[in-house]
């Protein structure tokens, strides 16, 4: 049965505590946390197993367990040097705290965007992603990069050709970067095989967020397409408030995330209906 979460981007305007205490008392028993406002890195990198008791007691408190770490490091696709390896070198510091708050795996950016026929910036995040798999395996957590809108690889086709050239590499699959872009649900399909984590929230083309009521994601059918590519992940209820980003709406991210969560839960409750009749 497919288990969903929520992200503490939604809430952002929130201390971390605040926000797992929000998100556990919308009915979730998972989160899914992200570097920035919520996690400062520098600091969880020089004292990993610190950091991480303060968020594990948290956690606790609250009856969560962490679904997902988000570590936005983009800079792996640019020429400099320098500030490439940082970013890698702080991805290395960061694998014990990810190891000690108990996530099952890490997503992170294919990169800041670059001309398709950069072939240079291409191989530097093809051999900056196999570094940063190896690591991540020898730490004993999966990795996945999050196909994203101004990355290296905004679509499915330039998202299969990264996890082709980057053995062990999977998929956090964000369902409304895919429909912002126009991208059919169709041509979203044969990135399911390479899936272990999925954002979701209601958009449309042009808009990368807006209201449940203004979203053109069919959230049912989404879920029917996941249980039938036999998914065993986790879908994470994914708002956020970087308003104004490829059309991302201002919206209530409370009253969203549980127009979301409750239609996933009627959509899970359909299937689990059929399967025992």
């Amino acid at each position: 049965m497919i288990e969903f979460s929520c992200h503490t981007w939604a809430f952002n305007d929130l201390t971390l505590p605040e926000a797992l205490g929000t998100i556990a008392r919308l009915g979730f028993r998972r989160v899914d946390i992200g570097s920035g406002t919520h996690l400062n890195a520098a600091r969880a990198a020089e004292r990993p197993q610190a950091v991480a008791s303060e968020i594990r007691e948290d956690l606790s408190t609250f009856n969560l367990n962490v679904a997902d770490l988000y570590l936005m490091l983009p800079r792996i696709s640019i020429d400099a040097e320098d500030k490439r390896q940082a970013e890698i070198q702080l991805y290395r510091a960061l694998l014990p705290f990810a190891q000690a708050i108990g996530t099952p795996g890490i997503t992170l950016s294919p990169g800041l965007a670059h001309p398709a026929d950069d072939v240079e910036a291409r191989d530097r995040t093809v051999a900056a992603l196999r570094d940063m798999v190896k690591a991540g395996k020898a730490a004993g957590l999966h990795i996945s990069i999050e196909p994203h809108l101004d990355s290296m690889a905004p679509t499915p086709e330039a998202a299969l050709k990264l996890v082709t050239e980057v053995p062990g590499l999977q998929i956090t699959l964000d369902w409304a970067h895919m429909v912002c872009q126009g991208i059919r649900d169709k041509d979203i399909l044969p990135l399911l095989p390479h899936t272990r984590h999925v954002h979701i929230r209601q958009a449309a083309r042009n808009k990368l967020q807006t209201r449940f009521d203004q979203g053109k994601i069919d959230l049912a059918s989404v879920y029917e397409t996941l249980t039938g590519a036999n998914y065993t992940g986790v879908i994470c209820v994914e708002y956020m408030k970087t308003v104004g980003w490829h059309g991302m709406a201002d919206v209530d991210t409370t009253a969203e995330s549980v127009r979301v969560r409750d239609t996933l839960r009627e959509a899970r409750s359909r299937a689990a209906a059929i399967e025992h009749e």
